[in-house]
């Protein structure tokens, strides 16, 4: 089942005809966007579709939403090559936010991404995720090859997920969210990285679930991974990118670049895993000409 919805936010511009006053109007901005329903629980998830051209999938990393596509630059890039379906994942963005653990199941992510391409009458689209979104993306690859042309990975894992995001935030990451709250994420998140979040993924993070997230971090540290013999028999042509200095994934990220056959690996010199998005400009050089060729 497809439904649109407009999101609005609410803010206040002062009274052009009132200056004396300074009474405040409340002005109302609303950004329409699609969602989909999972047919598997009845989740419902949002996304946005931008440009012309083949469809390309883009899926975020924990913790943000489709916004980090537009706002590292990649949208504004890739809209006049490409029909970019722009998702939300379940627990993030516009999307619902469940508060059990089970409903997080790698299969149930994936579920939601070809909900969303049903919805929109696609059989085969590229897929492009980063961190998280680059998981769900070979997780779709190896249960639905027939839906996926090529892949771009970054900052990847085909991993084993226990531990993962001890080892990404900090450990005890989940219980802090549950018990404590957003705030107290990122001060433990800033604490472990020994630098400050940067405003923009600080304002990301804020305006998440912390129930939902710790839940959705609870049940993928239960994920078992991708075997190797799964990424070994992928027919997709293959980019993958990694910060050069993203201690979590760069082995990781390697070790799938050298398992799937048709694969290529970019390392962004200077960057760890929170910072590489930013990198946009040496990330496209690689990525545009790599999903122009038929």
């Amino acid at each position: 089942m497809r439904l649109s919805a407009e999101s609005c936010q609410r803010r206040y511009a002062r009274d052009a005809d009132d200056g004396k006053s300074g009474v405040l109007a409340t002005v109302v901005h609303c950004v329409v966007v699609d969602r989909a329903t999972n047919p598997a629980d009845n989740v419902s998830v949002s996304y946005r579709t931008v440009g012309d051209g083949p469809p390309m999938v883009m899926l975020h990393a924990t913790a943000l939403s489709q916004a980090m596509w537009r706002a590292f630059g990649y949208v504004a890039a890739l809209r006049d090559s490409h029909r970019l379906l722009l998702i939300d994942f379940r627990g993030h963005g516009r999307s619902d936010k469940p508060h059990s653990s089970s409903a997080y199941a790698m299969d149930l992510l994936v579920g939601d991404v070809l909900a969303v391409l049903d919805e929109e009458g696609i059989d085969r689209a590229d897929v492009f995720g980063y961190s998280l979104g680059s998981r769900v993306a070979l997780s779709m690859a190896t249960s639905a090859p027939d839906r996926v042309r090529r892949l771009v990975l970054g900052g990847t894992s085909s991993r084993v997920q226990a531990g993962a995001f001890d080892a990404l935030f900090f450990p005890g990451c989940a219980a802090v969210l549950a018990d404590d709250g957003m705030d107290a994420f990122i001060a433990r998140w800033e604490e472990q990285r020994g630098t400050p979040v940067d405003p923009a993924t600080r304002m990301a993070f804020s305006v998440n679930d912390a129930t939902a997230l710790a839940a959705y971090m609870r049940e993928l540290d239960r994920d078992p991974g991708v075997p190797d013999a799964a990424l070994a028999a992928l027919p997709h042509p293959t980019l993958a990118f990694v910060g050069a200095d993203d201690d979590t994934r760069l082995a990781d990220t390697e070790h799938v670049v050298e398992t799937i056959p048709d694969a290529r690996m970019l390392i962004v010199p200077g960057r760890d895993h929170a910072s590489t998005p930013a990198a946009s400009e040496e990330i496209l050089a690689e990525v545009a000409p790599f999903l122009s060729v038929n």
